[in-house]
């Protein structure tokens, strides 16, 4: 992988990683155009390169992950993030064959979308909404939260369970926890900044394992931890640290695109494009050309 490569990667994770079309998917399908090697490093920066977008996370929402008094808010998390980390743990290998699968990756973009048109229709009545003061723009999204009473360790855990499909390359994690969410009967404003949230302690366990734990397959039957592939050399180090700088920035960026996009259109722009896209990679697929 080069730097050009790592950072086009970078951008397309920044973009899309808190936005519902699976920002998973679209690293794949950008590998694939530019034609980048299928490497242990590759898939490796495919998953590390999620701590970029996790610090920006953090940094838009830094008043309410250092709000340590609020002691249920991180119980919540913690509640939400399990079924992630258990199906991690058991369908790992699972997990890392359907990420080659192109197919897989088109009929999830293709399949989300249809759901993301019919989304506000389906779930028009949540039990609460957060009061309309708190929905300014300057408003931080720990208010939401501490404001509706109805986000309880139940609905954390199975919105966590929602998150889990989205395992399958292609279906968005960000889609499937906020989807979850609306399910639960909370706003769709209120779903997409939890799914935000709960985003840090899931995809920093991914990054985590990836690098430290897990042993990734070399050339020659070599295994080797993630930390070690990354240090190997001088261009896998630099691409490590450039792409997450990117991705971070990019991040940025995006999730705020995202919240304005949702309050004033909702979900059908999103679910128009996977369609769109899951379409002409279907075709391009069928033809051999991808």
């Amino acid at each position: 992988m080069t730097l050009f490569e790592a950072i086009v990667i970078a951008v397309v994770e920044g973009i899309t990683e808190f936005l519902p079309v699976s920002s998973t998917g679209h690293m794949i399908i950008t590998s694939s155009f530019l034609g980048i090697d299928e490497s242990a490093f590759t898939k490796l920066f495919e998953v590390a390169i999620q701590l970029g977008a996790i610090l920006a996370v953090v940094l838009v929402y830094w008043r309410k992950f250092f709000q340590f008094t609020h002691w249920q808010f991180y119980a919540k998390l913690a509640v939400g993030v399990l079924p992630a980390l258990l199906f991690g743990f058991l369908f790992n290998d699972a997990i890392d064959a359907m990420l080659s699968s192109q197919l897989i990756v088109a009929a999830s973009l293709l399949i989300g979308g249809i759901v993301l048109l019919f989304i506000d229709r389906l779930f028009q009545q949540p039990v609460a909404a957060p009061r309309p003061d708190l929905l300014a723009a300057e408003t931080m999204p720990s208010e939401l939260i501490e404001a509706d009473q109805h986000l309880t360790y139940k609905k954390s855990l199975i919105i966590g369970f929602w998150q889990v499909l989205a395992m399958v390359p292609g279906v968005s994690r960000s889609a499937a926890s906020i989807i979850g969410g609306m399910q639960q009967r909370l706003t769709r404003n209120f779903a997409a900044e939890f799914s935000f949230f709960l985003a840090v302690p899931t995809m920093a366990a991914a990054t985590l394992y990836s690098v430290f734990l897990k042993k990734w397959d070399v050339a020659g039957g070599v295994k080797q931890k993630g930390y070690e592939l990354i240090m190997a050399t001088p261009e896998n180090s630099k691409a490590f640290l450039v792409g997450n700088v990117v991705a971070f920035v990019v991040a940025l960026i995006a999730i705020k695109f995202f919240i304005a996009v949702l309050k004033r259109y909702g979900f059908r722009f999103f679910g128009i494009y996977r369609i769109v896209l899951g379409i002409i990679l279907l075709a391009l697929i069928a033809m051999g050309k991808l």
